[in-house]
């Protein structure tokens, strides 16, 4: 099945990514992980996207699931669904490079009546070549804008 048109300027994306992480935030104890991110398609204007992560002992720590959507070649729009009882509509802008692409997404955020509250969110995602760099910041829990995770993975396969 041919991939959909729109999908060209993030096509590099395709596939499983896997890489170290660390995260941090106020009201936490730092810590180490495992990320590995699944991108898929399959002929729609859309990417599919499987988010994994696990402690340095294997332990399973966070999942999320999605949805990428390339918007008139130059703006990315990323639903994020995670069992901690938040969604987020990311929005930001394309920007094209030699072997891949950057973007910095804005989040809003919608909590569930149990969740932790999450107001808003700032991811990055920069791809070059086989390289995939992501970090993540939020405003949470009371604590303004703050960086809170990051990673770089590379093509698992």
């Amino acid at each position: 099945m041919p991939m959909h048109p729109a999908l060209k300027p993030v096509s590099g994306l395709i596939g499983t990514w896997r890489g170290a992480g660390r995260g941090e935030y106020p009201t936490i104890d730092s810590f180490e992980y495992t990320e590995e991110v699944t991108f898929a398609e399959a002929g729609k204007p859309f990417l599919t996207y499987v988010q994994k992560t696990w402690s340095p002992e294997g332990a399973p720590m966070h999942t999320e699931t999605g949805y990428l959507r390339v918007c008139d070649g130059s703006a990315l729009e990323f639903v994020f669904s995670q069992p901690t009882g938040q969604t987020e509509l990311a929005e930001g802008t394309l920007i094209p490079a030699a072997d891949g692409f950057s973007c910095e997404l804005h989040s809003r955020v919608m909590n569930s009546a149990s969740a932790k509250q999450v107001d808003k969110t700032r991811r990055t995602i920069e791809l070059a070549g086989n390289v995939l760099t992501t970090s993540f910041a939020m405003a949470a829990v009371g604590v303004p804008m703050t960086h809170h995770l990051a990673s770089e993975m590379r093509r698992a396969n």
